[in-house]
């Protein structure tokens, strides 16, 4: 499990991005130290399962979702999240322009990139968001349910790119107690971009 949490921190989980926003939450990987510390239990290796598919004592932002899916739409990059991209002056004119600024690269190699954009683009052709596939351009995503309560819906997940072939977005959409993601998270994003590849974006891409 020690690997697994090394590669979930080099994507970003387990600390905050440092967006120019106020309160961001650092999410949580678990190890066996705190569950022993923590909960008083041995670290099983049913929780090695459970945190190998982002279950169990895993704990994730949108926002850290969004930034990791990003890696596997540019080939292998995670940039720092920001809102602001420039400041003007009050004369319109250029006071500061804020840079892409890479904060974790090469974290696998570039044919395990490859594999994952390949099952992620599976999911809109074969899979769970197979409703994605009538988009004017081909999309590729991974849905996902995050049980927290054993009495109430699961929460409901999509993380996706788009275009396939030259992406131009990212898109996270978490719905809380959504249950199933085919019936909330994925018409969500499928309304978003069959609006924005249609009327925003006659390109295409």
């Amino acid at each position: 499990m020690e690997r697994i949490g090394q590669y979930l921190r080099a994507f970003g989980l387990g600390q905050p991005s440092n967006i120019d926003l106020t309160g961001e939450s650092s999410g949580f990987v678990p190890t066996a130290e705190w569950k022993k510390q923590t909960i008083g239990e041995p670290w099983y290796i049913g929780d090695t399962y459970h945190l190998a598919i982002g279950q169990g004592y895993l704990l994730v932002t949108p926002l850290q979702v969004a930034n990791y899916t990003s890696a596997f739409a540019n080939g292998g990059r995670i940039y720092k999240p920001r809102v602001v991209q420039e400041i003007l002056n009050n004369d319109g004119s250029v006071y500061e322009v804020k840079e892409p600024k890479i904060i974790a690269e090469n974290m696998v190699s570039p044919e395990n990139i490859e594999t994952v954009r390949q099952a992620m683009r599976q999911t809109v052709v074969s899979g769970s968001a197979q409703s994605l596939k009538s988009l004017p351009v081909a999309v590729a995503g991974k849905t996902g349910t995050a049980q927290f309560d054993s009495r109430k819906p699961s929460h409901s997940w999509f993380t996706g790119f788009a275009p396939f072939d030259n992406p131009q977005m990212v898109l996270t959409v978490l719905v809380e107690e959504g249950g199933e993601s085919t019936d909330s998270a994925v018409p969500i994003v499928k309304d978003f971009w069959q609006w924005y590849f249609s009327t925003l974006d006659t390109s295409g891409g």
